[in-house]
């Protein structure tokens, strides 16, 4: 399976750590991916805040599905000698570069408390997780319903006995346009392409680029073939797969509906308006 991690909105602010000149000969995808894309200790701050308050302890093992570069898994680990991680993908050229660039510069002994299998996310792990997570809309890689279902059921029964799955969600009425969004990162512009959306079958295909001050361009340097799932959808799976509940928590916005990365729990499953663009995290409770 490629990297299959996709922005969070094509206008997520993401680091502005100052980068050296690139340009699409001597820039690295995976870099530019994780500075476009991640932000791995503001995402850990809300899912560690959101099991805090559905399990009244602290999350201490760790599974990212998906994982890629794994630097999800490696902040995890860094926390301190208690947290350990686990982190699930089928690309092994990725998951080599994320061993090269993510675990190997981590300081002490933090590097052994991550482990990263080459296999499917629907494999056992080697412990139940607390904290269990798929990011940037991976899961719609599973295009059938039976696909997506039994991976659910398979993070349901891999969870310890009070954990947390947490996944996030793309909604709102530009999600399933055909565009080409743009955001100004350092030293390069980020491209997100919403290349095709068929409303009879879901399919929908997007695409990351990356251009660089000098007028090259890294064209599609990510793919993405996934199905496009709905929020409603979601939750219905999510119960069918032997969750007790499942919490919503919608990101909050701007005056122009641009996100702030500030999610806040909707109690009764719903936002007040659809903007433009909707992130959503299902926190879903064993």
């Amino acid at each position: 399976m490629h990297e299959t991690r996709a922005s969070r909105t094509p206008s997520s602010p993401r680091s502005s750590t100052r980068r050296p000149r690139l340009t699409a000969r001597t820039a690295d995808r995976h870099e530019l991916y994780q500075i476009a894309v991640q932000d791995p200790e503001t995402d850990l701050a809300f899912l560690e805040k959101a099991f805090r308050r559905w399990r009244k302890r602290a999350p201490y093992h760790f599974r990212e599905d998906f994982c890629g570069t794994a630097l999800l898994s490696a902040t995890w680990a860094a926390k301190g000698e208690l947290h350990t991680a686990e982190g699930f993908d089928l690309d092994g050229a990725t998951l080599a570069w994320g061993r090269a660039h993510n675990l190997r510069p981590m300081l002490g002994d933090a590097a052994s408390r991550v482990q990263l299998h080459q296999r499917d996310v629907r494999a056992k792990g080697r412990r139940p997780a607390d904290l269990r997570v798929a990011q940037n809309f991976s899961y719609m890689v599973f295009k059938e319903r039976a696909e997506l279902l039994e991976y659910f059921r398979a993070a349901h029964r891999d969870l310890a006995r009070d954990g947390v799955f947490a996944l996030d969600h793309y909604g709102g009425l530009e999600a399933t346009e055909e565009l080409t969004e743009t955001r100004r990162c350092p030293g390069f512009t980020y491209v997100w392409e919403q290349a095709k959306y068929l409303p009879g079958t879901g399919e929908y295909v997007c695409h990351i680029g990356f251009k660089f001050r000098d007028g090259s361009a890294i064209k599609r340097a990510f793919t993405y073939p996934w199905r496009y799932w709905h929020l409603t959808e979601l939750q219905d799976l999510l119960h069918e797969a032997g969750f007790d509940d499942v919490h919503l928590y919608f990101e909050q916005g701007d005056e122009d509906d641009q996100g702030n990365g500030e999610f806040l729990l909707d109690p009764e499953g719903r936002t007040s308006r659809n903007c433009a663009g909707i992130v959503t995290y299902l926190i879903a409770v064993k």
